[in-house]
Parts: structure tokens; sequence; C-alpha cells
């Protein structure tokens, strides 16, 4: 008699699992955390691409360039005056990091700025960095003396 009592208590905790608990709600959480971690990115992408116009356009490149996302980056080399055909080496793992730390110091040298805001800002907080150069008083000026 105590297990059709067990077998009858357990049949409500089992079907009300699937219902309240379980994979349905840690897929909504996820699903929340994807569609504002999306939401981010597209507003850090559109920071990005405003930053970048303006920086491309002081630069004497056509801005719309900074909005195509594989396109800035190639031509983001001009701007740090070194050879396009560098953007060959995007596609190594551990040699486009360092591609992107050179390419932002030399970017911010171009426009008078400093190494520790090249790094800082125009690497690490690169929304930031690129809306400073493109809306503040920096100017192009490419060093020649490399």
């Amino acid at each position: 008699m105590s297990t059709l009592v067990a077998a009858q208590s357990a049949g409500p905790i089992a079907a009300s699992y699937g219902d309240l608990g379980g994979t349905g709600v840690f897929a909504s959480i996820l699903a929340t955390f994807g569609v504002a971690g999306g939401l981010a990115m597209l507003v850090v992408y559109v920071l990005v691409a405003i930053g970048l116009w303006r920086t491309f356009s002081k630069a004497g490149i056509p801005g719309i360039l900074g909005i195509i996302p594989i396109v800035n980056i190639i031509f983001l080399l001009r701007v740090a005056g070194m050879s396009m055909w560098l953007a060959i080496l995007y596609i190594v793992p551990i040699a486009n990091l360092i591609l992107l730390i050179v390419v932002a110091i030399k970017v911010g040298q171009n426009f008078g700025k400093g190494g520790a805001f090249s790094f800082f800002l125009l690497w690490l907080l690169s929304p930031i960095g690129y809306l400073i150069l493109g809306f503040g008083d920096a100017r192009y000026r490419p060093v020649t003396d490399r």
C-alpha cells in the first residue's frame, strides 16, 4: 500500500517538473541574455562604425568604408600607414592580436596621440577611442619617419 501512495504522490511532481522548471526556465534565461547581449553588441558596433566613419573622413578615406565589417579593419591599416597586405595576418590567431595593437598605436601616432591613449582607447576601448579621434580636435598627420 505504501508503494501505491508513493507512486501517486510522485506523479504530480514529475508532471510539473517539465512545466515549471528544468530546461524551460533555463532556456528562457539564456534567450534573454542572448537578446540583451546581441543588442549590446549592436550598440557597440554602431558606435565603432560612427567613430571610424569620422576617423576615415579625417584621413582622406571615404567614411562609408568604416561601416563595412571586414573592410574597415583593412582600411585601418592604410590609416596606420601600413601595407594593406598585412590584413592577411588578421586570420592568424596570435598574430592578429599583435597586429591590432600595432595598428592602434600607429593610428594614434598619426593622429598625434600617445601610446597609452592608443593602447587603452583605440585597442581596448575602441568605441570610445574612435569617437574621440573622429569628433575631437585631432588631425591626421601621417608620421613618415618610421
